[in-house]
């Protein structure tokens, strides 16, 4: 390309002075970004500091209040999605947007004009799969698709619907390492065939992989931009929250020889559950079960968890994690035998679970940690409702409750300007914290901690493994689930492997890399001689 083509060349995206701002907040303040085209630019910061807002402007889900956006050197002003779309812009989402009940070609064409599952549609389809290396099968349904196959269905959806600039919220907040670099290598190829990408990421390793510039945003502006060659990890996170990169290394073993809970050949169809004939054992039904050929969510797990151990169980989302959680807290029926400390809980509501000592931080804040429209103490409250501080007789106590919180906030460093304040007014990573300090209330004897930090910025993290330490260390049984191999290899007293609803390893932490974990995850490492 001549150095006159190139003169001629209009950025992708500019941003010039976009500022929002919301009652009591400014989001974004003056941002200036300038994202070249056919390259892939990176925009880091911790939570809260406008990431989010940004893209919603950009993406027509929001107005901003000043500045102006131009897309390939024309100013643009959208007032809906539809807006950025048809200017070329697609945006795909941290939590995936896919019908699990429709094929891949029903959630790409669903919602487009004459979208059906057409020959036409197909072929299009096809045509764009192959020229940008993003294969998948067309005629498969969603809910039989691995996390990588899903984004891959995610992205030919923007794709399909004429996006030359793709934003990628998170795109590898649920992916193992081998899908990192399979999503890696499609983004090069959409690069390469002249696409443009805004990728958005707290793994700043992964970000100094793949982008070719980088943004930074601290408190609602942008603080620098640079070129990946030129930082580190730590350099970065410097940038970011003004502190070094955390590592979630646990210090030494506080593990006892008190087992705090125990589950024993948990086992659920994915048919009807049936109880158990009187007379057999579980082992025998289990055996029976897959004699017929019956699909096992979870099939014959059995673990123990002791004071003061972290278990962490690692495995591509939809293997079986998040039925093992319903399970445990009693939200779904299975066989087998579940143990808190002394007590068969097996047969106990969620409440009484609950209530005697079960703690749980959730996979998905949102649906499952929190009430959006309400407030934060109300929100304190949820699922303690029967407990000290919040019970008072037959009703809530608000001024134990507010006090309550109050203190949480302070201890956890939750960024609000009052207790009184509204959930979905905090940052991910402050709505984080307020639901790890409600869980951490009221002395837990075990807790679930299902990808406690998931989609939050480096320093909220580290206040998250450190209060997982601290309560590790006062004798805590903790089961960890997460996405993060590292967070799991350093946080981890002993890590299992979940493969299709079956615990298939058993590992050392201190004997295994993310890269040989995530073979095992895959079934790419079948045999393990470590068990």
């Amino acid at each position: 390309m001549s150095a006159d083509t190139l003169a001629t060349v209009k950025p992708a995206v500019e941003l010039e002075g976009i500022t929002k701002r919301f009652p009591g907040v400014i989001a974004n303040h003056d941002i200036r970004i300038t994202v070249e085209p056919g390259t892939v630019h990176a925009i880091v910061g911790e939570n809260g500091a406008g990431k989010s807002t940004l893209m919603k402007i950009l993406y027509g889900m929001q107005k901003p209040d000043e500045g102006t956006i131009k897309i390939n050197g024309a100013e643009v002003s959208f007032r809906t999605p539809s807006d950025a779309i048809a200017a070329g812009i697609g945006m795909v989402h941290q939590h995936f947007m896919l019908a699990d009940n429709l094929t891949v070609v029903e959630n790409i064409v669903l919602g487009t004009r004459g979208g059906r599952d057409t020959a036409s549609a197909r072929a299009r389809i096809a045509a764009l799969a192959e020229s940008h290396g993003l294969r998948v099968d067309p005629g498969k349904l969603v809910e039989d698709l691995g996390v990588g196959d899903r984004q891959r269905v995610e992205i030919l959806k923007v794709l399909y619907r004429g996006a030359r600039i793709l934003i990628l919220d998170e795109p590898t907040a649920v992916l193992v390492p081998q899908e990192v670099e399979e999503l890696f290598q499609n983004l090069r190829e959409l690069k390469a065939d002249g696409l443009t990408v805004i990728f958005i990421s707290h793994k700043l390793d992964e970000v100094l992989d793949i982008a070719d510039a980088i943004t930074v945003i601290r408190r609602g502006t942008t603080v620098a931009s640079v070129n990946p060659a030129d930082v580190t990890a730590r350099q970065l996170a410097e940038l970011m929250v003004g502190s070094e990169l955390p590592t979630p290394e646990t210090r030494e073993s506080t593990v006892t020889d008190r087992v705090a809970f125990k589950v024993s050949h948990l086992t659920m169809e994915a048919e009807d559950h049936r109880p158990v004939p009187k007379g057999v054992e579980i082992s025998t039904y289990v055996d029976k079960l897959r004699e017929e050929g019956k699909r096992l969510l979870l099939d014959d797990v059995s673990f123990e968890i002791h004071e003061g151990e972290i278990l962490g169980i690692a495995g591509v989302e939809g293997n079986g994690q998040s039925e093992l959680i319903e399970t445990i807290m009693g939200i779904r029926p299975a066989h087998g035998v579940i143990e808190l400390g002394e007590h068969d809980i097996s047969d106990w509501s969620t409440l009484r679970r609950r209530e005697s000592g079960i703690g749980y931080i959730p996979e998905d804040r949102h649906r499952q940690g929190l009430l959006l429209e309400a407030s934060l103490w109300e929100n304190r409250v949820l699922g303690h409702q029967t407990r000290k501080p919040a019970r008072s007789g037959i009703w809530i106590n608000r001024r134990a409750s507010k006090a309550d919180t109050a203190r949480i906030v302070k201890d956890y460093d939750v960024r609000t300007p009052s207790v009184e304040t509204l959930a979905l007014a905090l940052s991910g990573g402050n709505q984080q914290k307020l639901i790890v300090g409600r869980e951490m209330s009221g002395e837990p004897k075990f807790l679930i901690a299902a990808h406690p930090t998931r989609g939050v910025d480096v320093g909220a993290q580290a206040a998250i493994w450190d209060h997982l330490r601290e309560a590790r260390a006062a004798g805590l049984a903790v089961l960890l689930i997460s996405a993060d191999l590292d967070e799991l290899i350093g946080l981890s007293d002993t890590l299992r492997v979940i493969y299709r609803g079956r615990l298939v390893a058993a590992l050392d932490p201190s004997d295994i890399t993310p890269e040989r974990l995530g073979g095992y995850m895959t079934g790419a490492i079948a045999d393990n001689e470590e068990t």
